[in-house]
């Protein structure tokens, strides 16, 4: 069992920047790949950016490629999601989670553990 918290979410301006984290307590958290989702008012949950057990392999979803990074201390227990020339668009209740296993996982699926979500609110 992981236990997620996530925090830094709030309302900026169109064009600014947001730093998320999310705390994990509970079993090692090297042996999970983690990822950011989001999910807007209506819609569905969607896949933001993963990265692997070690750090060593990121990936992004195309909307937000450029502007995000995501990258994890595995001494802290910690993933945070660097957010950079923020949109109207991006505004969403983002979420942090972990799978177990390998490769690029963008499913929300694939993933089975889950943080309660931060509001993150970009106003134009």
């Amino acid at each position: 069992q992981v236990r997620l918290v996530e925090s830094g979410g709030g309302l900026v301006q169109a064009g600014g920047s947001l730093r998320l984290s999310c705390a994990a307590s509970g079993r090692t958290f090297s042996w999970y790949t983690m990822g950011w989702f989001r999910q807007a008012p209506g819609k569905e949950r969607e896949f933001v950016a993963g990265i692997s057990w070690s750090g060593g392999n990121t990936y992004y979803a195309d909307s937000v490629k450029g502007r995000f990074t995501i990258s994890r201390d595995n001494a802290k227990s910690t993933v945070d999601l660097q957010m950079n020339t923020l949109k109207p668009e991006d505004t969403a209740v983002f979420y942090c989670a972990a799978a177990v296993g390998g490769g690029v996982l963008t499913s929300h699926l694939q993933y089975k553990f889950w943080g309660q979500g931060t509001q993150v609110t970009v106003s134009s």
